[in-house]
């Protein structure tokens, strides 16, 4: 019983040991094995076997990008100005052999070595470009870093500045200077808005009065235009008066000619006419003596009339 079960122990051990010798490397990660403690080789994802006793996995890699965020660390800006910026950094590990032996701890590496860079850079910066220029800054920072980490097999993919955090007194001062140019602004908006309405006004008034104008200038128009149709509807009338006066007078000649009259008709015609030349304003007449001789005629039938009536 003893040997058996001395035996049985074996046969465990060493299944036990067999299967500690197969290894399966999941997803997005990478074993550094070594072998006697010298590298051996990088095991890629998949199952994989090492000699018992003498392979061993070294370090077990993650292939995922990672993402550290480092603390707040303290800068001088070229204007010498204190602040406290706190850094992002985006990082991959591309060379699992180089991540295992190239550097002891790789983080604290990437730490320090972040803030020396951003020294550097802030360092040639005053505080107004250090606020505005985070994009220049990070395109810096990521490049630097980058080089400086080829070596330990890290790529680094993107470094963000988190926070800028300037002292009290800057902060205090900018809010000041924002406050300010706020209110400027407003001032400059409500002075334009001021101007517009002003200007909107005038060209109203303008307007106004172009349109007074011109409904004036219509009326005088139309007023000249109802004055002259009046006095061109007055003339025709005249005229259309003289017409038929002339017409009656031709008439009365035509039918005096048609009738042919004899000379006593044509005489008392003369008559009236004289009768008619007598009414007006003239104050000398000249009668001719065919005048003369008709007004004797008349006479002479007027006392032949009042004999005829004294005899009846």
């Amino acid at each position: 019983m003893t040997l058996i079960a001395a035996i049985i122990i074996v046969v465990i051990i060493v299944i036990l040991v067999l299967v500690s010798c197969v290894k399966i490397v999941p997803q997005a990660n990478a074993f550094v094995v070594e072998r006697l403690g010298a590298y051996q080789g990088t095991w890629e994802v998949g199952i994989h076997f090492k000699v018992p006793f003498i392979d061993r996995v070294a370090k077990r890699v993650l292939l995922k990008e990672q993402v550290v965020d480092f603390a707040p660390q303290p800068v001088i800006t070229q204007d010498n100005v204190t602040m406290r910026i706190d850094t992002v950094v985006f990082f991959q590990i591309t060379d699992p052999k180089l991540f295992a032996y190239g550097v002891e701890n790789p983080i604290m590496a990437i730490e320090n070595l972040t803030a020396t860079t951003l020294r550097n850079i802030i360092g040639d910066l005053e505080l107004d470009e250090t606020l505005t220029s985070r994009e220049t800054i990070n395109t810096k920072m990521r490049a630097s870093l980058d080089i400086a980490t080829d070596p330990w097999g890290i790529k680094v993919n993107r470094v963000e500045l988190k926070n800028i955090i300037p002292p009290q007194a800057i902060q205090e001062a900018m809010e000041k200077q924002m406050k300010a140019e706020r209110e400027r602004r407003e001032a400059i908006l409500r002075a334009e808005g001021e101007k517009k309405s002003t200007i909107l006004v005038a060209e109203g008034k303008k307007e106004s009065a172009i349109l007074d104008a011109e409904a004036e200038k219509r009326a005088a128009i139309l007023r000249a235009e109802a004055k002259r149709e009046a006095t061109i509807k007055e003339a025709e009338g005249q005229a259309e008066a003289i017409l038929r006066i002339q017409q009656a007078n031709a008439d009365g000649l035509r039918f005096l000619k048609e009738s042919e009259p004899d000379s006593a008709v044509l005489q008392i015609k003369s008559l009236e006419a004289f009768a008619k030349a007598a009414d007006g304003k003239a104050t000398k007449i000249i009668i001719p003596s065919e005048i003369q001789g008709i007004a004797g005629l008349a006479k002479s039938l007027v006392e032949v009339a009042a004999d005829v009536k004294e005899t009846n």
